[in-house]
């Protein structure tokens, strides 16, 4: 109902609204010295909001789940490398990121040459109220990357404008500009779709 309310201008209920998850950048160190319990915290404190992020690239529920292993799978590997800087899931979005595009190019190297992306599908783990999935399948469909990141990222994941600005580096003038065009883009398909299904 998360997604539904926000497109519709509607209130979300309190108890509704994700709550972003605080990591402590200590955490990285403790990841690196081989500190399992460390892994295993940062991979339940993140795992939905690196899948809203990845599934804003992929479009595809079986694919985002597979890159968000292989994005924990780098983390583990790579956290002896993080530098604190205030920042840590942007640093986990760039690693998510970095395999996504590498997985798209191949995607489109060797399985379908012709394809921009992977085939969309409509199964969301993470997300179980039908008229949310509705308006996640549209999203899909009609919305820019960049417009399907803020808007998942928000609505999915409880990230504030300010805070989508940090983590994935735009103005926050372009976060709300964006943010509001695809509300707009979204109520108008679901007026479409909404539509069809009289007819």
């Amino acid at each position: 109902m998360i997604l539904f309310a926000n497109v519709l201008g509607n209130p979300v209920p309190k108890q509704e609204k994700p709550k972003l998850p605080h990591i402590d950048e200590r955490i990285f160190r403790r990841i690196g010295d081989d500190d399992p319990e460390a892994l295993k915290e940062l991979y339940q404190s993140t795992h939905v909001v690196l899948y809203a992020f990845i599934l804003s690239m992929v479009k595809n529920h079986e694919d985002a789940l597979d890159l968000v292993q292989d994005t924990f799978i780098k983390i583990r590997t790579a956290a002896h490398l993080y530098k604190p800087m205030g920042k840590p899931l942007a640093w986990m979005f760039t690693i998510a990121k970095n395999l996504t595009r590498n997985k798209i190019r191949w995607y489109q190297r060797f399985v379908n040459p012709e394809s921009l992306d992977f085939e969309n599908d409509t199964k969301f783990s993470y997300v179980s109220d039908p008229e949310d999935r509705m308006v996640l399948t549209a999203a899909m469909d009609i919305l820019s990357e960049e417009e399907r990141q803020i808007v998942i990222l928000h609505s999915v994941a409880g990230f504030k404008h300010r805070e989508l600005a940090k983590n994935l580096d735009m103005p926050i003038a372009t976060v709300l500009s964006k943010y509001h065009r695809a509300l707009k883009k979204l109520r108008a398909e679901l007026l479409i779709r909404g539509k069809h299904l009289e007819e």
